[in-house]
């Protein structure tokens, strides 16, 4: 009988942990967890308080490779001991001062001088998140030039007067070009490339070959834009991640996971073509990872003909997003435990929850093994479990279940507040200005962030909005939650579980507000005040159908908003449909509305403006606003002359007017198409979709793959121009229609 309540007792106890253990492993959706509503939209989840885990790890510097490999070394033999083994990688291979402080405008306008009398009194430029912080992109233009990447050639369009338009020249591009700057005569090129590099191994005898990613930033002389002229060819080990413009300065970032193989560890290079001219000093964190990744970060000055160029390395996570406003950079990722932590995670929970929980005289002979340092891992548990089986079986089967319930309720709870500290974001924060860089700060908050518009700085402090995502024993929960920190990265003030059960589709920050939508069925606006850092406040919201996957400000108490719209459908579901414009007036925080919408195309409508706000343009003194439209046309049809369903596209780009008092106007629409509808087989990656819009004066130009094309602003339906851009088609393509 003794050995049989034994037994019972055991196997609950067991049943209960390895519930617990498949929380922490993976997602698994059931009833949501009980949630009470707060103030602010604020929940609590049980009696789990979800306090930060502030990071206390300082920044340190490698002193030679040795030290690397020795760290790495280090982390391989931890990692080993759980059962991983690790190779190559480590793991495989303004404004004025205003509401609008931060919105940078689009449009620049300048004096002529008799020197340039041909070109734009007023043109647009690459919509920003900051101004003064240029950011780069596949074209560019100035007030007289157009400057496209076209598959691997930069060409240079003589685009006004837009009658006269014509290609200028077509320079040949090595590897995969991203994307640029333009800098007065200067111009910028990122391309992603693989080169074969040779290493020797510790002990090896000859070097042996492999593949790696290499960035290459070509920079040109534009003076004659008939003869551009490579001055310079800096490149460095890794893919390329993003960059920025501050001035004449360009800050740029690669990123290389971390190759460690038989003792040889290949640390960041920066040449100038084939010479190194800089091995940037390695930093990393004494905080344990899952996996490393070289962030090299560097800057030059683009009019510099030296090879006067600043770098400096850090291994850290991979990230995932980037903000930079004129002084900082921040680079965030997820928290990524490391093995190490989950093979003890067990026997932490067993100690920490368990044991507390039993009766005295158990508890006690359980600690007292606990720490004889005499015995093995495998003898201490035999003799913890002869105690459990020995106060289980004292006990009553009441008692021994009430007991159960206990410890089942306090493990519910501490794997509950694991899961909110293993579901963090890092945010490092690294000072720039003239060229320098400078680490500052590591800091931490709850939950994943969207993208940089998830991200702020303002006055000496770093606004982030977040959603968190648990997964318990009968549930996951979902909410939002938007942190202030001070400059050193450290929580001052904090909104936590806003919009239980939705997620955050959307983000801007606007001096002291932040509008953030957040979704589900509908599509609450949230007015966020920021004016005390300390206390951020909810002031208002909005709830309407559809979402938006983007926000541009119109002016001090209107945004535009860009999205889907939806419906509830017959299963009681909501099915999304076309593209959504609105207009929203918040000057009435309490009480934002939305005054105005515009929709377009049935369901499967997109818009590269939905994941890239460099393809959307917005002028408020011209009233133009431009979107490129994948349109679907119509709902399935069956064509009996194909033998499958299909359905009509359009590709092009709707022009709107736009103002609070009347709305969305459409002023026209622009195709690149040859034909009015557009194939089933280009809906994605078409070369015809119109993927940016721009403008000089009074002609607006649209850019596709294929062409540019340049149509009157004020009567759309006229087109001025057209330049064919020389694109190579795929010739799988029409093979495969064929």
């Amino acid at each position: 009988m003794k050995q049989k309540n034994f037994a019972i007792g055991i196997l609950v106890l067991f049943i209960l942990l390895a519930m617990s253990l498949i929380v922490s492993c993976g997602p698994i959706f059931f009833s949501p967890p009980e949630i009470t509503e707060r103030e602010n939209q604020t929940i609590s989840i049980g009696n789990v308080k979800t306090n930060e885990l502030q990071a206390t790890q300082e920044i340190k510097k490698f002193s030679s490779v040795q030290e690397i490999r020795d760290f790495l070394k280090n982390a391989e033999i931890k990692s080993r001991s759980t059962g991983t083994y690790y190779r190559g990688g480590i793991r495989g291979g303004i404004l004025k001062q205003s509401v609008l402080a931060d919105v940078a405008p689009q449009t620049t306008v300048q004096a002529r001088s008799a020197e340039t009398s041909a070109s734009a009194t007023e043109y647009s430029k690459t919509n920003i998140q900051v101004e003064g912080v240029d950011e780069p992109d596949f074209v560019k233009n100035d007030d007289k030039y157009i400057y496209v990447i076209s598959q691997d050639n930069l060409v240079i369009v003589n685009a006004f007067p837009a009658d006269k338009a014509e290609i200028l020249s077509k320079t040949k591009l090595q590897g995969r070009p991203r994307n640029m700057f333009v800098n007065k005569d200067r111009l910028a090129v990122f391309a992603d490339d693989n080169e074969e590099v040779y290493a020797l191994d510790q002990y090896d005898f000859i070097p042996r070959p492999r593949q790696t990613a290499t960035t290459h930033i070509f920079i040109y002389d534009i003076s004659d834009r008939k003869n551009p002229k490579l001055v310079k060819d800096y490149n460095t080990n890794g893919q390329y991640f993003e960059s920025r413009m501050i001035d004449d300065y360009v800050y740029f970032i690669a990123k290389d996971y971390v190759y460690y193989y038989n003792g040889f560890v290949d640390v960041p290079v920066i040449k100038e073509a084939s010479k190194n001219i800089i091995k940037p000093d390695v930093y990393y964190f004494d905080n344990p990872e899952d996996s490393y990744t070289f962030h090299t970060i560097a800057s030059f000055n683009i009019f510099d003909e030296k090879d006067n160029i600043n770098a400096k390395s850090f291994m850290m996570g991979q990230s995932n997003n980037l903000y930079v406003s004129q002084n900082n950079i921040y680079i965030t990722y997820q928290k990524n435990m490391p093995y190490i932590y989950y093979a003890n995670h067990n026997e932490e929970r067993f100690f920490d929850v368990v044991v507390p929980l039993l009766p005295s005289d158990a508890k006690d002979k359980i600690n007292e093994v606990k720490n004889d340092a005499h015995i093995n891992s495998n003898e201490r548990w035999d003799k913890l479990s002869a105690i459990l089986e020995d106060a289980y079986n004292k006990m009553g089967k009441n008692e021994r279940e009430s007991l159960f319930d206990k410890i089942q309720q306090a493990i519910d709870e501490y794997e509950t507040r694991s899961e909110i500290d293993r579901r963090k974001t890092v945010i490092q924060k690294i000072k720039i200005g003239n060229g320098a860089i400078e680490y500052v700060a590591r800091g931490e908050v709850s939950g994943y962030l969207l993208n940089q518009f998830s991200m702020d700085e303002f006055n000496n402090y770093f606004r982030v909005a977040t959603t968190t995502e648990i997964y318990r024993r009968f549930g996951a929960s979902m909410y939002n939650n938007v942190y202030t920190l001070d400059d050193k990265l450290k929580i001052v003030g904090k909104i936590e579980a806003i919009a239980p059960d939705e997620r955050i589709y959307s983000t801007r920050f606007i001096g002291n507000r932040l509008y953030m939508v957040t979704f589900k069925r509908v599509d609450p606006l949230f007015v966020v005040d920021l004016s005390n850092p300390e206390k951020p406040e909810i002031l208002g919201k909005l709830k309407i159908p559809g979402f938006s996957d983007y926000l541009h400000p119109y002016d001090e108490n209107h945004i535009i908003g860009l999205g889907k719209e939806t419906e509830s459908n017959e299963w009681g579901g909501i099915s999304t449909n076309g593209l959504k414009l609105a207009l929203f007036d918040v000057t009435d925080v309490s009480n934002p509305k939305q005054i105005d919408k515009y929709e377009i195309g049935e369901a499967g409508t997109d818009s590269e403006a939905l994941r890239d706000h460099k393809a959307f343009l917005f002028d408020k003194e011209k009233n133009v606003l431009v979107i490129p439209v994948t349109e679907v046309k119509e709902k399935l049809y069956y064509d009996s002359r194909l033998g499958y369903y299909r359905q009509k596209y359009w590709q092009g780009a709707y022009v709107f007017g736009v103002t609070p008092k009347d709305g969305f106007k459409l002023k026209g629409k622009i195709t690149h198409n040859e034909v009015e509808e557009e194939q089933n087989y280009y809906y994605y990656g078409s070369p015809n979709a119109v993927r940016r819009a721009l403008y000089m004066d009074d002609v607006l130009f649209t850019v596709s793959a294929i062409k540019v094309k340049a149509n009157d602003i004020n009567n759309i339906a006229k087109e001025l121009n057209s330049i064919e851009l020389p694109y190579e088609k795929a010739k799988y393509y029409d093979y495969y229609w064929e």
